[in-house]
């Protein structure tokens, strides 16, 4: 399984961003954003998968992790700004 962490825009935009992984039966959690990700919302979404990540990103979605081996990589970054 491979583990991701996503930071959002909105506290709304996490919470259902957490509903929809659950519904499609994607392990996950809700969690303080930790500092080094900053984030306009202060909650991210931590999970894990095997699909494909791209059918997974969220326009509510700020930036997105791949974390391996405790090591964080950026592999989705949302160009609102």
């Amino acid at each position: 399984m491979l583990e991701y962490l996503a930071t959002f825009y909105t506290h709304m935009g996490a919470i259902n961003y957490y509903r929809y992984l659950k519904k499609i039966g994607v392990r996950a959690e809700t969690l303080p954003v930790p500092r080094k990700y900053s984030s306009n919302c202060g909650v991210a979404v931590k999970f894990y998968t095997e699909q494909d990540i791209e059918n997974l990103i969220s326009e509510d979605m700020e930036k997105l992790f791949m974390i391996v081996d405790g090591e964080d990589q950026l592999i989705y970054r949302n160009e609102l700004e």
